[in-house]
């Protein structure tokens, strides 16, 4: 199957920082429209896609999130310059010649602007870069912003997307790209006509970026049996990297989370995802994530005692920056993986 890049760059584009996730939510609505039995938005902005499955008799859920990492306005100065908190993980010295959008009564385009190094003291050259040392220019007097911006208004990043060699370029990938599988794996079952061993809830979750707040509320009401976690994972395979550093690497194939900061997958769920995937030859690599956690710690403990969980990760080049940059095959691995295990999970060996 050829990856939909036109899609799949609507949905990175679109904006929808932590909370503000409306128009990337309309957007999802619109695509699965036709390719689940039950289609829902709950009161924290999650949707709920019900695919059933061949079984009621358990649960299994699925959670991409929808926002990315953005901002959000605290301030407006006399000269119009806007100062903001982020919301999300932000490496400072990644802000440095962005531009953003305000989306305020309507967008404004503006820059990240900080202190020109050519006027810096020498000892502060060298400093490393803080949030706070950068504001955002949209190039309008105080007068003419006020208009239109207003604290509390949040801002994204601007990013088309870029297809370079096999790879696909943009920003928000992070987790935008898993917005995508999901949709497409609802596509896939509905066209194939494949049904899911049991009930199944593909969720496209908000607020992850800042706590895993959607996925939390998502599995504390459906309660899954299965719980599978998809997101972007690192792929430190460039330049100055070492074997042990790699956690993954572009081109091969899936990743199927082992432990990420915030879970340790269910051991049963990481072999049954490798059995699964070597009968039917999709290629994936093994992922262990030091620092920084995702949905499946909700889909895991959010539920009374506990979901079998494990995850799908993408490999993701230069992640949490404008640039970040996917595989084609490993993303299309990724689709395999997860249509395969949501439909012979009652072929696994859950015993302990």
């Amino acid at each position: 199957m050829a990856i939909d890049v036109a899609l799949l760059s609507r949905i990175c584009e679109a904006p929808g920082a932590p909370g503000f996730e409306k128009l990337i939510r309309e957007l999802v609505l619109k695509e699965i429209q036709g390719l689940a039995d039950e289609i829902r938005v709950d009161n924290m902005g999650n949707v709920v896609a019900l695919k059933k499955g061949r079984s009621s008799a358990k649960r299994s859920m699925a959670a991409a999130h929808m926002d990315e990492i953005g901002f959000i306005v605290t301030h407006v100065d006399d000269k119009g310059f806007i100062r903001f908190n982020p919301l999300g993980g932000f490496d400072a010295k990644a802000l440095t010649s962005q531009r953003v959008i305000v989306h305020g009564k309507k967008d404004i385009i503006g820059v990240m602007g900080a202190k020109p190094t050519h006027i810096m003291q020498p000892e502060d050259r060298n400093k490393p870069a803080k949030i706070t040392d950068y504001f955002i220019d949209t190039g309008l007097p105080k007068k003419e912003v006020a208009k239109y911006v207003e604290v509390g208004n949040p801002v994204t990043r601007w990013s088309p997307l870029l297809e370079m060699g096999e790879c696909v370029n943009v920003k928000s990938l992070d987790n935008r790209v898993c917005v995508f599988l999901l949709i497409e794996a609802l596509r896939v079952l509905t066209k194939s006509r494949k049904k899911p061993a049991y009930d199944f809830y593909a969720v496209f979750t908000v607020q992850e970026e800042v706590g895993l707040r959607g996925a939390n509320v998502s599995a504390l009401e459906i309660k899954p049996d299965f719980g599978f976690g998809l997101d972007t994972t690192i792929a430190y395979d460039v330049p100055g990297s070492t074997p042990h550093e790699r956690c993954t690497s572009l081109g091969e194939g899936a990743g199927i989370k082992i432990m990420d900061s915030s879970v340790i997958c269910d051991y049963r769920m990481v072999a049954y995802m490798k059995k699964t995937a070597d009968k039917h030859k999709i290629k994936w690599q093994p992922e262990i994530l030091a620092a920084g956690g995702t949905d499946t710690a909700g889909l895991q403990r959010m539920v009374p005692g506990g979901s079998i969980a494990g995850a799908v990760s993408v490999p993701t080049r230069h992640i949490h920056q404008t640039i970040e940059t996917v595989h084609r095959k490993d993303l299309q691995a990724s689709i395999d993986l997860l249509v395969a295990c949501v439909c012979e999970l009652d072929k696994g060996d859950w015993s302990f």
